[in-house]
């Protein structure tokens, strides 16, 4: 006891002006300011590190939000869109070891604080491209653009338009193209959100370990709850402020939006993606100050003194013994080093380990390709614009995942759940969850009548070559090219790809209100009255609305099903290791996930969507663009289908974890894990459960403090 008072006085006496000699004779009034300032101060640290929380998971879902958006704007493919998706991941692993190891050595809320200056650094950088790369170009047909020469559509001879005309027009593609040519914008968007990433790196591992540390041992699982329920709020405003910039137009400000002809549900409009990002940024500085003015050290509470489990930091701090500390400390690490091999045979010895890690991998493959592309999915098979599809992303599907998990923890509670229970849970809520997702197939929109692209120009179904089909016998004299997109509606409710192949021989009005007439192709459509046209494509059928509201209804029910199983499968895997293996494999678990389903899953997501493409768009210079119109059938099919077959494939896996569950668990070990005292992993010896594996792992970053909460 002589030693541990000891010990405490050397310690504290680095943190307040009270003479050593005198610290055992403090009056309570003294005790009682230390301990309001050990709990103001912690406070202080929950509150900045929630707003850090908030900040991240913003600038997170804000990204997914505007995947559209970028991919029209850099004119890029989805595949492209899911590289740069995946660049946060990659950012985070660059460091994550390193800021795990090392930042527990060094001041925490500091590297916290850099964190967030690096992750707002990141977060302008994508919004930089949209103010060095000129104006935003659409496709348009000269006479709807605010133009004072009356041009035919089709041109049947180029002798209808004044030279000067074609002259300047030709002189400023090439000027844009020489321009573009020497520049691809998108890589700073990639840049960015990798160096979000690496920003993003050292909130969680060393914010939760420094509550741990300094936090009443009883309030420390309740802190952290509030930090993961503010997290969780993040990703609502991230869509919501995603919907909100989508209306607005994306050169807002440096245009007159009375001369933009496109409107919100049009297939090129791009909203002012760049607005959030400036927003989430100025956001993520303001979290990060507060954390530069945070203490290295914060007083141990009087109930944690003589805990046995010491503080991150104590051990580098404590001055008395210091060499005897440093040479166990120098033992303990040579015997972390030896115990590296065995301890990584014995972890992929575990079946139930490697299997649930499968299911894992496969299931977040799943999700997070679902999760990108979902946007993008809405607008293009319902027709919806991208405000509103954002809006209902974040208003109804993040409460619905949040509240899914929260029941998840509250029935593991509740009916005292033991690790078979737990696996029976996380594999019926997939089941369940994917057989509700099954039913989405039948919740789709049939294509948009494109005259040459899914109908005939004479009003058939849709023909095999799609390039040839977009020039007929009513647009033959005209001058036209099949690369363009400037679709217009014909009063037979077809979409024409441009006024020229329509074979529209005058125009009326400008901008939005231009009026086709003498359409040729629109005439000789079946059941057709008129012949005129005016811009923008036709709206999807009269069913479109009805099945978006399905869908919608099955997608929240799906998301929260799904989200049942998150609590039950993460108990599952923490119960089914060995207690000094638990750092290891969660360290593992996340590097796995992170590494073969955060980086690739969108990526070849966007590859299988750019193959539904009916209709590419082209660059000014030549090349592929984004995607202008896709097979709505072979998309649902597509991103659908992907989803469903990788979650089946996770719930066989699933069901393999509970065969072996069952085969080695015993009704005593059940009853044991469901009093809460061990798993039923059936491990044959457990005599090396409890070495002396918490002096070991202390000295650096310990996952289980977090998970053990």
């Amino acid at each position: 006891m002589e030693i541990s008072s000891k010990e405490h006085t050397h310690f504290f006496s680095n943190n307040t002006i009270v003479p050593v000699d005198r610290s055992s004779f403090k009056s309570e009034s003294s005790a009682s300011k230390e301990k309001q300032s050990c709990c103001g101060g912690i406070k202080i640290f929950l509150g900045a590190l929630s707003f850090v929380y908030f900040a991240k998971a913003l600038s997170g879902s804000y990204l997914k939000s505007t995947i559209t958006q970028i991919e029209r704007r850099f004119d890029i493919p989805s595949s492209l869109v899911g590289v740069i998706d995946g660049s946060f991941e990659i950012g985070n692993l660059l460091i994550i070891i390193l800021v795990s190891y090392f930042g527990a050595k060094l001041h925490r809320p500091r590297i916290i604080g850099a964190g967030c200056l690096i992750m707002s650094a990141g977060t302008f950088l994508i919004a930089m491209p949209q103010f060095f790369m000129g104006r935003y170009r659409y496709e348009r047909f000269p006479s709807t653009i605010n133009s004072t020469v009356g041009l035919s559509p089709c041109l049947q001879d180029k002798s209808q338009t004044p030279l000067s005309t074609l002259e300047k027009s030709q002189a400023k593609i090439n000027a844009g193209c020489e321009k573009e040519a020497g520049s691809s914008m998108w890589i700073y968007v990639l840049l960015g959100n990798l160096l979000r990433g690496i920003g993003e790196t050292p909130i969680q591992p060393l914010g939760i370990t420094y509550i741990d540390d300094y936090a009443v041992e009883e309030n420390a699982a309740l802190y952290i709850g509030c930090v993961q329920t503010v997290a969780i709020i993040g990703p609502i405003f991230g869509f919501l402020l995603g919907s909100l910039c989508a209306k607005l137009y994306v050169d807002i400000g440096f245009v007159d939006l009375d001369s933009v002809t496109i409107s919100p549900k049009d297939v090129e409009w791009v909203g002012a993606w760049w607005l959030g990002y400036l927003i989430a940024g100025v956001i993520s500085i303001l979290a990060g100050i507060p954390f530069w003015f945070l203490p290295k050290h914060l007083p141990k509470p009087e109930s944690r003194k003589d805990s046995s489990s010491s503080s991150e930091h104590s051990k580098f701090i404590i001055e008395e013994n210091k060499d005897q500390c440093t040479s166990y400390w120098q033992q303990a690490k040579l015997a972390e080093m030896a115990k590296f091999l065995p301890s990584l045979k014995n972890l992929f010895g575990n079946p139930v380990y490697i299997l649930y890690l499968c299911a894992s991998i496969i299931q977040f493959n799943a999700l997070i390709g679902m999760v990108t592309y979902k946007p993008k999915y809405i607008e293009q098979q319902y027709g919806q614009t991208s405000s509103k599809t954002n809006f209902v992303i974040g208003l109804i599907n993040i409460p619905a995942v949040a509240f899914g998990i929260f029941s998840g923890g509250l029935v593991m509670k509740k009916f005292r759940i033991g690790v078979l229970g737990a696996a029976k849970l996380s594999l019926g809520s997939s089941f369940f969850g994917y057989l509700l997702l099954l039913s989405l197939f039948a919740m789709g929109c049939e294509n948009s009548d494109v005259a040459g692209l899914t109908v005939s120009y004479h009003g058939t179904k849709m023909m095999a070559d799609y390039e040839e089909a977009l020039f007929s016998e009513c647009n033959s004299g005209c001058l036209c090219s099949q690369n363009d997109w400037d679709p217009i509606c014909g009063e037979n409710g077809v979409t024409y790809v441009s006024a020229c192949l329509a074979g529209c021989q005058a125009s009326n009005g400008s901008g939005k209100s231009t009026v086709f007439f003498n359409c040729s192709c629109v005439g000789t459509f079946e059941s057709s009255q008129s012949s005129s046209a005016v811009v923008g494509p036709c709206q999807k059928g009269n069913e479109c609305p009805k099945m978006f509201l399905y869908f919608l209804v099955i997608s929240v029910i799906t998301s929260y099903t799904l989200s049942v199983g998150g609590t039950p499968g993460y108990v599952l895997l923490l119960r089914c290791i060995k207690p000094h293996l638990k750092s290891f494999a969660l360290g593992i678990y996340t590097l796995a996930i992170r590494v073969l389903a955060g980086v690739p899953a969108p990526v070849y997501f966007g590859v299988a969507i750019d193959t539904t493409c009916l209709k590419w768009g082209n660059k000014r210079c030549g090349g592929r663009g984004a995607c202008r119109l896709y097979d709505s059938s072979a998309l649902r099919y597509v991103y659908l289908g992907l989803t469903l077959v990788l979650g089946t494939v996770s719930t066989l896996f699933s069901v393999a974890v509970l065969w072996v569950l069952r085969k080695r668990s015993s009704p005593q070990d059940e009853t044991l894990s469901a009093n809460g005292e061990r798993g039923t992993c059936g491990t044959k010896s457990r005599k090396d459960n409890f070495v002396n594996s918490d002096q070991l792992i202390q000295s650096t970053y310990w996952p289980e403090k977090e998970t053990r909460l």
